[in-house]
């Protein structure tokens, strides 16, 4: 199994680096598509708070493999065509923004009062006061939460495989495919998946104790 696995690890690799690819781009898009979902819901004007609960609400309730299958298999019928990678990194992203949305809200309510009010005295405007006081406090207090989520986005580009992304998961099907060992190649797929997702979690740790 040991000459199988490191004949193997090559194209595997060449998999993992597209998955780790897509969850860098989802990340890069999706965290600031909810910190802005997170605004909206707390907007003063209760025209812009509905409809942005209306989106996290559905951003959070289709399942993320349908949300796939609508950007790359739909947006065609909308005359958007979007490769197996872009649609991966668009679908993942809403669903990243809709569920990191109430992480944000979360972070930005428990923000002290006073030091709202204190920056307002001083003559803020709300861009000045989200800047300087709103978001370096709100930003410290969930980065741990956040890093936990990017497993769950690593974890969910094995999605891709359903839409021809030529991820990890991807990669392990078509060695399988040739060499009939599916055990043995998705087990090794399996752990490596595991490996990333362990070590981040312990960086997740070790920051949360710093940060205690």
């Amino acid at each position: 199994m040991l000459d199988q696995w490191i004949t193997w690890l090559p194209t595997l690799f060449s998999g993992l680096q597209v998955s780790l690819a897509v969850t860098g781009l989802s990340l890069l898009v999706g965290l600031p598509f909810g910190l802005l979902l997170a605004f909206g819901m707390l907007a003063s004007s209760r025209v812009v708070s509905l409809a942005t609960i209306v989106l996290v609400e559905l951003g959070r309730g289709i399942p993320l493999l349908v949300v796939l299958y609508l950007a790359y298999f739909g947006l065609p019928d909308a005359g958007l065509t979007l490769s197996s990678y872009a649609a991966a990194v668009a679908g993942i992203a809403f669903s990243t923004g809709a569920y990191t949305s109430e992480i944000f809200r979360a972070g930005i309510l428990n923000v002290p009062r006073g030091h709202i009010e204190a920056a307002q005295s001083m003559g803020m405007n709300w861009r000045d006061e989200a800047r300087f006081i709103v978001l370096p406090q709100a930003i410290r207090a969930i980065t741990p939460p956040l890093m936990s989520y990017s497993v769950i986005i690593f974890q969910a580009t094995s999605l891709g495989y359903a839409i021809a992304l030529p991820e990890l998961l991807n990669r392990a099907y078509q060695i399988g495919s040739v060499t009939f060992e599916f055990l043995s190649v998705f087990l090794l797929a399996g752990l490596m998946y595991a490996a990333i997702s362990i070590a981040v979690s312990h960086l997740v740790n070790t920051v949360q104790n710093r940060m205690s």
